[in-house]
C-alpha cells in the first residue's frame, strides 16, 4: 500500500500529476477543476490511495487527510468507483459533502460526473454518521441536535450486526425510504429486515 508520495512534480495535466520519486515518475490522479491541488515548482507531498485491479493499478493521491478519508469512505458504497469518487472531490470540498450528508441534500451530489439520483441518494444513506466530525462551511453547519441521518446509521449499524454487509444494508434502508417507511430507527429496521429477509423485491 502506498500510503503518500514526496518528490519533484515533473509535469501537471487536469486531473493528474506526473511526481518524481527515487528516479521513477509516478502518475497520480487528483482532483480536478477548482479543488484541484494547488502546487508551486519544487517538491510536491499528496496523501495517496492505491486502488488495484486486474487490468490497472491506480494512484489517487489528495493534499488533505480530510479528503482521502472522504475517498476512501466513497468507494465503498455500491455503485461509486474511485474515479466517481474523485469526481465528488473535484466538485465539493469534504466540508461540503459532509454538511451535504447531514442534510440529506442528495441534489448536491448531482453536480458531479457519473452520479445519478439513486447514487446520489444511496451516498447519503451510506455516508450517514461517518463525517460528522468534519469541518464544515459555517452557513451550512447541521444543527447539534438529533437528525434523522443518525437513525439511518443506527439501522444499517444494526443490520450489519445481524449478518449483512455494509452496501447490502444501506441499499435496503435507502429501498425501505424509497417505499414509504417511517425514518425512525425502529420502524425503519423492521422495514429494511423485511425487505433483505424477501430478498430485496
Amino acid at each position: 500500500m502506498i500510503a503518500s508520495v514526496r518528490g519533484q512534480l515533473l509535469r501537471q495535466g487536469a486531473n493528474f500529476l506526473i511526481i518524481e520519486v527515487g528516479g521513477v515518475g509516478m502518475r497520480v490522479e487528483v482532483p480536478s477543476g477548482a479543488r484541484a491541488p494547488r502546487l508551486g515548482a519544487g517538491e510536491v507531498f499528496l496523501h495517496t490511495s492505491l486502488i488495484v485491479r486486474e487490468d490497472a493499478m491506480t494512484l489517487f493521491g489528495f493534499e488533505t487527510l480530510e479528503e482521502i478519508e472522504v475517498f476512501e469512505h466513497m468507494i465503498t458504497v455500491s455503485g461509486v468507483g474511485p474515479k466517481s469518487a474523485l469526481g465528488v472531490l473535484s466538485a465539493m470540498s469534504p466540508g461540503d459533502i459532509a454538511a451535504a450528508v447531514m442534510a440529506e441534500d442528495d441534489k448536491a451530489f448531482r453536480q458531479a460526473p457519473g452520479i445519478g439520483p439513486k447514487t446520489s441518494k444511496l451516498l447519503i444513506v451510506s455516508l450517514a454518521g461517518k463525517l460528522d466530525h468534519l469541518p464544515q462551511p459555517a452557513a451550512t453547519a447541521a444543527p447539534t441536535a438529533e437528525k434523522p441521518s443518525d437513525d439511518r446509521a443506527q439501522v444499517i449499524l444494526g443490520l450489519q450486526g445481524l449478518g449483512w454487509n455494509e452496501q447490502q444494508a444501506s441499499a435496503a434502508v435507502l429501498q425501505a425510504l424509497e417505499a414509504g417507511a417511517p425514518g425512525d430507527a425502529a420502524r425503519l429496521m423492521r422495514a429494511a429486515l423485511l425487505i433483505l429477509q424477501s430478498g430485496g423485491k
